[in-house]
C-alpha cells in the first residue's frame, strides 16, 4: 500500500528563488523516502504529489 503527500509551493517569480525552493523541497522529501509522482502548475503555484510505500501498522 502507498501513502501520498501533496505540497503546494508558491512561486516567487524570481527564477533563482523558485529553483532553490523546489530543490530544497525535493531534497527534504527524498530524505524521508518520498518520491515525486506528479507536478502541476497553476499560475503562481506549483503542486507536487509525493508517494512512498506505507509502513505496516503493528
Amino acid at each position: 500500500m502507498k501513502e501520498y503527500q501533496a505540497v503546494i509551493l508558491r512561486l516567487a517569480r524570481h527564477q533563482r528563488e523558485d529553483e532553490d525552493a523546489l530543490t530544497d523541497l525535493l531534497n527534504e522529501r527524498s530524505r524521508g523516502g518520498w518520491t515525486p509522482t506528479m507536478m502541476t502548475q497553476d499560475g503562481a503555484r506549483l503542486t507536487v504529489v509525493f508517494a512512498r510505500e506505507a509502513k505496516p501498522e503493528r
